[in-house]
């Protein structure tokens, strides 16, 4: 264990006054005797300072130059919303350099620009159970609302597809009814433009839209099973519950005075969550990587760029070697 200079000085001090003699005191204190005198000496000759614990000097091959440690707080600084993970991610896809997520945390703090999260996401477990494969193999969908000023309520349908976490489709609504969902749903297959004869599934919560009979007959019709998740569990649709919370967090910061505004803002927020939001459910892609199927690709240039940065640092260090 790392003591402080502190503890160093205070233990010193026990020592001398001890009445058990320095090899009895040391011995229960656990403290090796050439380890007692080699603080001793270095407190006789420099103080409390002469305690201090000398960290190594030496230079690591895969040492992060301080020019790439400046492009970590000079990206932090321009995208202050994104967290050390996303950050890393962004530094690997926009500017061809890997430093990890550990990395970039501990560079960010040591400037100081590290903070507690502003907002508690709901909890990634529980989810519904029969994991989907491929994109469009289940849509969920869900109503959540917001209060205008001087307009009163506003309900958002959205249609998030369940394996890439895209969101197909979205509509603010004025009431949250059959005619509501039937909408979202016939809009989100347009913008889909599935194959012919494909149709996912749907999974919703027991909303009373979402078991009325006429929703069933139009599903029926449209060849689309639907699936209700278990009542009083709103993890089953853990997906679109997450995403309303995030989108909530954000939209929800300013007042609406109008639903265009409102519209304007909720357009913002899907545009950034499906083509710019890092998930790290996704391997740290984006739901449109996923949804348009670019995420093998990213993965493979992440690695490559992971390999290059380290044989760069490393043809880096031995010409620093050669040189001094």
């Amino acid at each position: 264990m790392r003591l402080s200079a502190a503890e160093k000085q205070e233990i010193i001090k026990l020592v001398d006054r001890s009445e058990l003699g320095v090899n009895r005191t040391l011995d229960q204190l656990g403290i090796n005797k050439s380890t007692f005198y080699n603080w001793y000496k270095a407190y006789s000759d420099k103080g409390s300072e002469g305690l201090e614990s000398k960290r190594s000097t030496r230079q690591q091959w895969n040492s992060i130059p301080q020019t790439e440690k400046n492009l970590v707080v000079e990206i932090a600084l321009e995208y202050t919303e994104l967290s050390p993970r996303e950050l890393s991610c962004k530094l690997s896809d926009t500017k061809g350099i890997f430093i990890s997520e550990s990395s970039v945390y501990r560079i960010l703090k040591a400037r100081g620009l590290i903070t507690s999260p502003s907002h508690i996401l709901i909890a990634a477990g529980n989810e519904f159970s029969q994991k989907t494969c491929v994109v469009h193999e289940m849509w969920q969908t869900d109503f959540t609302y917001f209060k205008i000023l001087g307009w009163g309520w506003y309900y958002l349908s959205t249609v998030l597809d369940d394996y890439s976490r895209f969101i197909v489709y979205w509509e603010l609504c004025k009431t949250m009814k059959t005619e509501d969902v039937q909408r979202t749903i016939n809009r989100a297959l347009e913008t889909a433009k599935l194959p012919k004869g494909f149709r996912p599934k749907l999974l919703s919560d027991n909303g009373a839209c979402y078991i009325a009979s006429e929703l069933k007959e139009f599903l029926k019709d449209k060849k689309i099973k639907l699936i209700h998740g278990k009542p009083n569990h709103p993890q089953t649709q853990g997906k679109i519950e997450r995403y309303h919370r995030s989108m909530k967090n954000v939209v929800k910061l300013d007042h609406y005075y109008c639903p265009e505004e409102l519209e304007e803002a909720l357009s913002a927020f899907v545009r950034y969550y499906n083509q710019d939001r890092y998930h790290e459910s996704l391997g740290n892609v984006t739901p449109a990587d996923v949804y348009y199927g670019r995420q093998e690709e990213i993965f493979k240039y992440r690695e490559r760029i992971k390999m290059l940065t380290f044989k760069r640092r490393r043809q880096n260090y031995l010409k620093q070697k050669l040189a001094s």
